[in-house]
């Protein structure tokens, strides 16, 4: 009677016997052979995956990340185009007598635009442009004097800073 059986690999040492019983000897490795967990595998050759990445992750997900050069700052400052402003004059401002009173002061007013309203918008700076096509309109747009405007400008930095 025998008592001890050798394991299958070990009696497997003949012809075309590399393989060891599993077929290919691909099939052979363990999780590498599946190709990963998730989104393993989601880098430079994932073709297959990027419709699964864009709608589960949304679209920031390929590209460029991380921090940019200190030097660089980003333009932070708020801008509206007179289109813009043009489409939703109820929401920005009020209908008064002499035209549309509208108060953006902390925004710049971009854009060369036939305006076909009166418009008195009170901003913190705007295009040359955006001021002549107003001024064709018969409206104008009020900025602060170069005094007032470092005043402003201080205090969106300190309350920036609060935050």
């Amino acid at each position: 009677m025998k008592t001890h059986k050798r394991k299958k690999s070990s009696r497997q040492h003949g012809r075309h016997m590399g393989t060891h019983g599993t077929g290919a000897r691909k099939n052979k490795r363990e999780s590498g052979n599946r190709g990963g967990f998730g989104m393993a595998g989601s880098g430079k050759r994932a073709d297959q995956k990027k419709t699964l990445i864009t709608k589960l992750y949304g679209h920031g997900y390929f590209g460029k990340q991380g921090i940019t050069s200190k030097k660089t700052e980003k333009d932070k400052r708020l801008r509206i185009s007179l289109e813009q402003i043009q489409s939703n004059l109820g929401t920005y401002g009020k209908k008064t007598s002499k035209g549309w009173e509208i108060n953006l002061s902390k925004y710049k007013i971009l854009g060369k635009v036939e305006v076909k309203e009166k418009l008195f918008i009170k901003a913190l700076e705007a295009s040359k442009g955006a001021i002549e096509s107003v001024k064709k309109a018969g409206g104008e747009i009020i900025l602060p004097s170069a005094k007032e405007k470092k005043v402003v400008e201080k205090k969106e930095v300190k309350e920036d800073k609060s935050e």
